[in-house]
């Protein structure tokens, strides 16, 4: 049988997941604090909920799709004892300590909490590109799994309901050190007249080749060894990484992107371990230097 699920926050990821379960033949009820936002979605076949009182009446399963865990409290802090015995799927970003404090108050009134990671942009919702962490109760990812499925590929991290929220902002922390380091690039070879356009046939198929390394970095964070079979040493890394910096300097550009993976070399160097590979940075990241002794 089909469940009606509510879906709480129609921004443009609120609205993209209710249209993906519209779209999967879903029977979806809609709230929003600007109630006109669900317009095209009643138009669609959504049923407009009045209240959060009444979205969370109307259903077994509720969807949160709200801009911070502040807009999360606000919004359930008068309703949330009517979650008691329903399953609850926050997908809100937010901090560890956040979905902690939410996942509790919520387990208290006796809901089935699970939270989740949106690794997709409102466009990629509901096809194979999009895909969504979740930790929390195991019962409640089974329960919803048929219909999260709508959203894109799901990925079951485990009970503890932080696990998501950690995955969540450790993946666009990649992210946002893989654009950083693009504009930075971009701002660099500016200096010297490239458009960006015609860096770009330079700068992606490096980016795309560098990406080959990260197994081999992974197995060395695993095992800890990041002094066997070194292909390019720290030592020498370090260096261009400095000239990175003072370059930057001197052609005006701004050089606080590569500071701070400057100062993690230069700590890491100090320790002695300029011959190992520059993974082993990630020991200086996790300060873990154990007095220069520990690779």
């Amino acid at each position: 049988m089909l469940k009606t699920i509510s879906i709480i926050g129609l921004g443009a990821m609120g609205t993209a997941l209710a249209n993906a379960l519209i779209d999967a033949g879903n029977r979806t009820t809609v709230w929003n604090r600007t109630a006109a936002r669900a317009d095209a979605l009643v138009a669609r076949g959504a049923h407009r909920a009045e209240t959060v009182g009444e979205a969370i009446a109307a259903s077994d399963l509720i969807v949160l799709c709200l801009t911070d865990y502040v807009a999360v409290e606000a919004t359930l802090a008068e309703v949330a004892p009517m979650l008691a015995g329903k399953t609850v799927i926050n997908l809100t970003n937010g901090r560890p300590d956040e979905v902690r404090a939410v996942a509790t108050r919520l387990g208290g009134h006796g809901a089935r909490y699970l939270d989740g990671g949106i690794m997709a942009t409102p466009p990629m919702i509901g096809t194979p590109d999009a895909f969504i962490l979740y930790s929390g109760s195991s019962d409640a990812f089974e329960t919803a799994q048929e219909q999260l499925a709508a959203f894109g590929q799901s990925h079951y991290l485990g009970e503890d309901p932080i696990l998501a929220a950690v995955s969540d902002l450790a993946l666009l922390s990649a992210m946002y050190g893989l654009f950083g380091g693009y504009l930075h690039a971009t701002a660099l070879a500016g200096s010297v007249g490239f458009t960006a356009r015609q860096f770009l046939p330079l700068v992606e198929p490096w980016l795309a080749a560098m990406m080959t390394a990260l197994p081999d970095y992974a197995e060395r964070i695993d095992s800890g060894d990041h002094a066997r079979d070194v292909m390019s040493n720290l030592a020498m890394q370090s260096a261009a990484i400095s000239n990175i910096v003072a370059t930057s300097r001197s052609q005006g550009i701004d050089p606080a992107f590569m500071e701070p993976i400057e100062r993690l070399a230069q700590k890491r160097l100090a320790g002695g371990f300029g011959s190992d590979e520059i993974s082993g940075i990630i020991k200086a990241m996790r300060g873990k230097e154990d007095a220069g002794l520990s690779r």
